[in-house]
């Protein structure tokens, strides 16, 4: 029998957070970055079986399944079911790329009544509801990493960011919500 290496979960585990922000790493998700011109947008949908947002700073989400806009071509595509996001929008028959970077992403959720604080120690944005509300996404920064900032409800936001960052952003995460739990 052949040795099988399993591949660990970067931020196997891992729980952090204050008496006011929980913070989790997300479970597995498949992801993919879409890039399309806007004539593509109606097949993509379809295909994805949700609308693609045309709206800076806005998402669309259908069941376990969210495009986020990134930009004026550009979107994170996120299953929570695992789905093969690349397959279905390879049967859009329009102009477009799919990457799969499943891989690549880790996400950690960030909830609780000091989440939007938390997240204001590193983000330059304005997360007030107002200006960031239920459903807002956004390319942005925390602390010196780059990640993808996504509110889900009212005080929970999914944080994805690369891999190869995931223990800075958990870290700072984690002393963010300890200053926010004060």
């Amino acid at each position: 029998m052949a040795n099988v290496a399993i591949r660990k979960p970067a931020l196997a585990g891992r729980l952090g957070g204050s008496a006011t922000v929980r913070l989790t790493t997300a479970p597995a998700a498949s992801r993919v970055a879409l890039r399309a011109p806007a004539e593509s947008l109606a097949a993509l949908s379809s295909a994805l079986g949700l609308s693609v947002p045309t709206t800076p700073k806005t998402s669309s989400r259908a069941g376990a399944r969210s495009a986020l806009w990134l930009g004026p071509d550009e979107w994170l595509v996120v299953d929570e079911a695992g789905a093969d996001l690349v397959a279905l929008s390879s049967g859009a028959g329009a102009l477009h790329s799919a990457t799969d970077v499943s891989h690549r992403n880790v996400a950690i959720i960030v909830s609780g009544p000091g989440a939007e604080a938390t997240l204001s120690a590193g983000c330059p944005q304005d997360l007030s509801l107002s200006s960031f509300p239920i459903g807002a996404a956004s390319r942005t920064i925390f602390g010196k990493a780059e990640i993808v900032l996504f509110r889900t409800e009212e005080d929970t936001f999914r944080v994805e960011c690369w891999r190869s960052f995931s223990d800075y952003v958990f870290g700072l995460l984690n002393e963010a919500a300890e200053d926010a739990g004060h």
